[in-house]
């Protein structure tokens, strides 16, 4: 059985990274087996590319890893609940599973409510489970955004 805590901690330790860089501190990690096989931390900043979210950077680092564009086995674990652009690329990688730390009140992608994650529209479906290091997660954010302002 998988050990959310300890794999959230690792991608807290990414978010402290994007921290390190002045970004905004959400970190990823991509595990398959209880390995991690791709990590990843906010960069859109330091690269000027929208799409170096945390999430897509570990999952290319996990699809490079495993030289597969699919990652149908793997879990992702990410700081923040990931936005509708890293859901999409979590459907188009066919991700199984995806945890978060702290709930995004601004999109709530993986509410089942808001019909994104459970989208029938989709061919592919992921579980979602959030709330694990919570108020880690949400504290190093809103301490970020304490001292942006």
């Amino acid at each position: 059985m998988p050990d959310h805590i300890q794999f959230m901690h690792q991608a807290l330790l990414e978010a402290k990274c994007a921290l390190e860089e002045d970004e905004v501190p959400i970190g990823a990690i991509v595990t398959l087996n209880d390995k991690v096989i791709g990590r990843g931390y906010n960069s859109v900043i330091k690269t000027s590319d929208p799409t170096q979210h945390a999430e897509i950077v570990a999952l290319r680092d996990a699809a490079k890893q495993l030289a597969n564009y699919r990652l149908p086995e793997v879990s992702l674990y990410v700081t923040l609940e990931p936005c509708i652009m890293c859901l999409g690329a979590i459907f188009h990688a066919r991700v199984k599973h995806v945890f978060f730390g702290a709930y995004d009140p601004k999109f709530h992608s993986c509410d089942p409510n808001q019909s994104l994650i459970n989208n029938r529209i989709i061919n592919h479906h992921t579980t979602a489970q959030g709330g694990i290091l919570e108020q880690e997660c949400a504290e190093l954010l809103s301490n970020y955004f304490k001292h942006k302002r």
